[in-house]
């Protein structure tokens, strides 16, 4: 009689490999229910994400329009380039002014006579005064660092020093020094002077050198002097800012009775560039507004945001912002595209260039009105987009909703996983019983074969 083969106790069963396959199996459709609620998560998020991007692009560029001086852009152009640069804001006044550099501002540099051994040489001892415009600041000297470098080193290192530096010099044949001070600031009431108290003859000697003026080598603090159109300007600086409004000059080169021609004139260029952006980004959120919310019948594919009232919502507002005329204007520019930003059948904006220029040349504060004003196009939608893209705004909840969602898949995957392991001790108690019984079944079947072989025996030893 056949019996009950096994590759293990009792059964021959694989208890582990079954209990894992039984387990899997259980656990595979709830499984696959998170797994897809996480993947629909994760589309939702990173299209939300996307459009908050486009949002925030769109925003930045409607920001750059939203104040009603935001188109008052100005340019200054110069003769000569090599004598001075300008650079103009929205306050300055269009005009053509003559620009005369007389003299560039210097600041202070001053000398000292030739140490013949260098920075080792011994100079003297006491206190020695430096001053620069109204600051001053005292070094004192002792046997301990009274060589020429340790002086120069103590100058540098004075946590009262306003602004001079020390440096030595070596002469043409390298081996002694001259202690040269220079100023950092420009301008004559930055000149500077040198004094000792308590001091040998050897620091008074310096002090004195250093006062004294050579005509080659020192530089005397000035300021920088200029006329436009004729009337004298003074600045301790070379960058002249007040002599126009809005205007900073910055002087490179001094050429007495040299007039150099200054032009400042509305910067259209600047302007037509902000006006570009601003078409530019909202195309990209328009793009953006349609990939999400798209529907392709060929493929039955459709976009992660179809039919999402949030973003129909964004679409149309914006569009509605962008087409209505501004309240409170009035004349021919009221609207978008009275100054050439036009819509397209597919939806995006248009700049007609020559139509805004136009428009700046017949009426710029009203083209500035049309984005600036108090009902502006730009003031409105960059209230509009900030609300929608702050911490309390639709966007940042919709995150947090789909933050709280995957925490509440994360609860039910330790669930199922607690579940999982009961099931799994559950079937390995009922395979073990089950494994138990057949190896008593497979006891006894061996027994009755024995018993039946017993008696086939005596039957055959009976004939």
């Amino acid at each position: 009689m056949p019996t009950i083969s096994s590759t293990g106790i009792g059964s021959g069963l694989d208890i582990n490999s079954l209990v894992s396959q039984l387990v899997a199996a259980e656990r595979a459709a709830p499984e696959q229910r998170m797994v897809r609620e996480d993947a629909k998560l994760t589309t939702e998020f990173t299209a939300l994400a996307s459009l908050k991007g486009a949002m925030s692009s769109f925003r930045t560029a409607v920001a750059a329009l939203r104040l009603s001086t935001s188109l008052d852009l100005r340019k200054a152009t110069v003769g000569d380039d090599k004598a001075f640069t300008a650079t103009a804001t929205g306050q300055a006044a269009a005009g053509s002014y003559d620009v005369e550099v007389v003299q560039l501002a210097r600041a202070a540099r001053i000398g000292s006579a030739l140490y013949p051994t260098g920075p080792d040489t011994v100079v003297g001892t006491g206190t020695l005064n430096i001053t620069v415009g109204g600051s001053s600041f005292s070094i004192d000297v002792d046997t301990s660092n009274d060589q020429l470098g340790q002086i120069r080193d103590a100058i540098n290192a004075s946590e009262d020093n306003p602004g001079v530096r020390a440096t030595l010099i070596r002469d043409s044949g390298g081996s002694g020094s001259y202690l040269v001070l220079t100023g950092s600031a420009t301008g004559e009431a930055n000149a500077i002077s040198v004094s000792v108290t308590n001091a040998d003859a050897g620091l008074t000697q310096l002090a004195a050198d250093l006062n004294a003026v050579d005509v080659d080598r020192d530089v005397e603090a000035q300021d920088a002097i200029v006329f436009v159109s004729g009337y004298e300007i003074h600045s301790t600086t070379n960058t002249v800012s007040g002599a126009l409004d809005g205007v900073t000059l910055n002087l490179l080169k001094a050429e007495a009775g040299t007039l150099v021609g200054l032009t400042v004139e509305r910067d259209d260029a600047a302007i037509q560039k902000k006006v570009e952006s601003f078409v530019s980004a909202f195309n990209a959120l328009s793009q953006q507004i349609t990939t999400l919310s798209r529907y392709d019948a060929a493929t039955q594919t459709a976009g992660p945001l179809l039919g999402d009232a949030m973003l129909r919502g964004v679409d149309s507002q914006v569009r509605r912002m962008l087409g209505e005329a501004v309240a409170g204007l009035s004349g021919q520019y009221t609207t978008l595209a009275s100054l050439g930003i036009s819509t397209t059948a597919t939806g995006t904006l248009q700049l007609d260039s020559a139509k805004l220029k136009a428009a700046l040349e017949n009426d710029a504060a009203a083209v500035s009105g049309v984005f600036g004003s108090d009902n502006g196009v730009a003031k409105r939608l960059d209230a509009f987009l900030g609300e929608r893209l702050s911490v309390s705004g639709e966007l940042a909840a919709r995150d947090e909703r789909i933050a709280n969602r995957r925490r509440e898949l994360e609860v039910r995957r330790e669930a199922l996983d607690a579940r999982m392991q009961v099931i799994q001790a559950r079937y390995l108690k009922q395979f073990t019983a089950l494994d138990t019984m057949l190896s008593q079944l497979q006891s006894t079947s061996n027994f009755l074969s024995q018993q039946l072989a017993g008696l086939q025996n005596l039957n055959d030893s009976g004939r």
